[in-house]
């Protein structure tokens, strides 16, 4: 496994340690790299993002002094919020070296390392049993690998405590591929990232003593988020100059806009995926109705 891990951080970083200051430039101001969620469609991309930092926060219920667990938390942008906003003891967990160094920069500036701290590690290297009341997981779940989604929820189920709830936020394909799309992806974006079916990925959950709670499919939430990430990569292509070739620039929008162009045709797919662990009491605790998740955006 260690060697796996070894593999999968330098995986990791050939993508996310670019340069913080490229994805500053490309991403919103709490540099989310995840999509975000629109209550209006013209609404700027730092609102959206908040809007889906919070989103994720109300549908886990998080409460105050509860002990919160970010798996991929990126530059720490939900377990600052969670924090902030929830009065939560908040960690997360990151294989990208930059990104646990802008972390854990923005926790102490923010004034929030007695509450929020994130860690430099795989989400292998979690131990223990009944840890965390509330589990999320976003972006990060492309990584994993199908072959080893069985030990990645049977993990999360393990730290999870009895009464907790997990939220899954990740991209799925409407069918197994393997074209010059998935290649390039491959090779130049996301070495080794895979993708699965939601049908699947949800039969993993149930094996590993889950209860699925809530789905909510936010495909059009993430075209629109694709696209203002590639406006942000046009319209500041003399500042990308700085952090990165042309090449490596070019590789990037292709991407981009690729990605905004499958996703508004539907060859990809973003769910979260709520859940609880089998038979536990999180339905009392979990949200009654869509209307509670909602209220007062």
């Amino acid at each position: 496994m260690k060697k796996r891990i070894v593999q999968d951080k330098n995986d990791i970083e050939f993508h996310y340690d670019r340069s913080n200051e490229f994805y500053k430039l490309m991403l919103d101001k709490n540099m989310v790299y995840s999509c975000a969620y629109f209550q209006k469609w013209d609404e700027d991309l730092d609102k959206a993002q908040e809007n889906k930092l919070d989103l994720i926060c109300r549908k886990l219920r998080l409460r105050p002094r509860e002990k919160f667990l970010d798996i991929g938390c990126g530059w720490g942008s939900l377990v600052i919020w969670a924090a902030k906003n929830y009065g939560v003891e908040a960690y997360g967990i990151t294989n990208s070296t930059s990104q646990f160094k802008l972390a854990s920069e923005r926790i102490e500036k923010e004034g929030l390392k007695s509450c929020c701290a994130v860690g430099l590690k795989d989400y292998r290297e979690l131990h223990g049993q009944r840890i965390f009341d509330k589990v999320a997981s976003v972006g990060m779940f492309e990584h994993v690998g199908v072959k080893n989604y069985p030990l990645y929820f049977g993990l999360v189920n393990r730290i999870l405590t009895d009464n907790g709830l997990f939220l899954n936020h990740g991209i799925t394909a409407p069918q197994i591929r393997h074209d010059a799309k998935e290649k390039f992806i491959k090779k130049y974006i996301f070495p080794n990232g895979e993708l699965d079916t939601v049908d699947h990925v949800l039969s993993v959950m149930r094996q590993q003593n889950f209860e699925i709670l809530d789905v909510e499919n936010l495909r059009p939430h993430y075209t629109r988020t694709l696209k203002l990430w590639a406006e942000n990569l046009i319209n500041k292509k003399a500042s990308f100059a700085d952090y990165a070739t042309e090449k490596e620039y070019r590789i990037h929008l292709l991407h981009v806009i690729g990605a905004a162009s499958g996703f508004e045709r539907g060859d990809g797919l973003i769910y979260q995926l709520l859940a609880s662990r089998a038979g536990s009491k999180a339905l009392n605790v979990s949200p009654i109705n869509r209307e509670d998740i909602y209220r007062d955006f």
